[in-house]
């Protein structure tokens, strides 16, 4: 199973990024995709959580109206557009899926939101 995440990076307050996570080694189509972020001295935060088919999502309540999370079972990709940055969005960003038997994470991808 290999997860590779693209996109993060340095962006000024009230900017946009759009995160990308490929996934490869199992049916991206049968998993909840899920993306968390880690701060620096803080716990990991689920961001977001998009289900099988893409029609339902859920966010945290701290970026509700500002991220959207999509999939593409084509590519086998998730996707996290984030809109209207703010500093306290900076963290390391990795999407994730589990199953009953494993945990899948990506290595993750900085963002960095600062003036």
């Amino acid at each position: 199973v290999q997860f590779v995440e693209s996109g993060g990076g340095l962006v000024q307050p009230g900017g946009s990024l759009r995160l990308s996570c490929v996934v490869s080694g199992f049916t991206f189509s049968a998993y909840i995709m899920n993306w968390y972020r880690q701060a620096p001295g803080k716990g990991r935060e689920l961001v977001a959580s998009i289900s099988t088919r893409g029609d339902r999502t859920n966010y945290a309540d701290s970026v509700k109206g500002r991220f959207t999370i999509s999939r593409d079972n084509a590519k086998n990709t998730v996707y996290l557009q984030m809109n209207s940055l703010k500093p306290e969005d900076t963290a390391v960003y990795s999407c994730h899926t589990d199953n009953a038997y494993s945990t899948f994470w990506g290595q993750g991808t900085q963002v960095t939101v600062s003036s």
